[in-house]
């Protein structure tokens, strides 16, 4: 089974620099996007052999999460029952007969961490929420989850110390995540190596490869080993966020 997950930072923009043609040549089982920004008349590609679930923001031009998927899901859920995060379309999941499938779009804590309170209640949400299906079946959480865990996860750690985004309070957050039986897939299959998935528009920053790692693949541990590969498309362009990738064996 191959997913792949993309912040594409406003789906309509990213299908004029390429979107429906990587998704035809990847021909992955299921794509998740964040950050799509486009309401259900507005999306801008129909693929044949995919079923579509949109769950836009409220707000017009703002936020929101959709999946394509060939695989037919048991159950799909919209949101996670808190109005402050749900009217921003943030939270899809996907039911399988094996595994859950959850498509998320954190909040950003913002420049002057004004969203940083609201934000720790989204992950201690998230993590009840994830933690809660894992009891039933294995889970898979993608997304752009807005947080550079480790320094290795980011160009400038020093500087950016009191950066939205690598915050001690919202690292400490993944870390309780991964604490209660969560894998960060990347990171475990490839513990040293440096790569990142989003880069600044300012200062060629993508050029100088001046970025930090904020889209993950996260599974309950008993699922690392049925992962066969953690990728990142670190070349492929459309977005200020690049493409990452879930393999998974056949027997899923």
């Amino acid at each position: 089974m191959k997913i792949i997950s993309w912040n594409v930072a406003g789906m309509r923009s990213c299908h004029t620099k390429g979107l429906e043609e990587f998704v035809r040549k990847e021909n992955a089982d299921i794509y998740c996007f964040q950050e799509t920004k486009v309401l259900p008349e507005q999306v801008p590609m129909h693929i044949d052999g995919y079923t579509e679930f949109l769950y836009p923001a409220q707000k017009k031009g703002y936020s929101g999460v959709m999946v394509y998927s060939k695989l037919s899901p048991l159950a799909v859920r919209y949101g996670i029952g808190r109005e402050e995060f749900d009217t921003e379309g943030r939270v899809i999941t996907l039911e399988f007969e094996n595994f859950f499938l959850i498509n998320c779009y954190t909040p950003n804590s913002k420049r002057e961490l004004e969203r940083l309170s609201e934000r720790m209640v989204f992950e201690d949400i998230m993590r009840a929420y994830l933690k809660e299906l894992s009891g039933r079946k294995h889970v898979i959480y993608c997304g752009d989850l807005n947080v550079a865990h480790e320094e290795i996860d980011i160009k400038n750690p020093k500087s950016n110390r009191l950066s939205a985004g690598f915050t001690d309070e919202e690292r400490a957050k993944m870390t309780e995540l991964l604490g209660v039986g969560f894998a960060d897939t990347y990171r475990t299959l490839y513990p040293n190596e440096v790569k990142y998935t989003w880069w600044s528009y300012m200062r060629n920053a993508r050029e100088k490869n001046i970025g930090w790692r904020l889209d993950y693949f996260i599974v309950d541990e008993s699922f690392m080993p049925s992962v066969s590969d953690s990728v990142i498309y670190s070349d492929v362009f459309g977005s200020d966020h690049c493409p990452i990738e879930l393999m998974t064996v056949d027997t899923v």
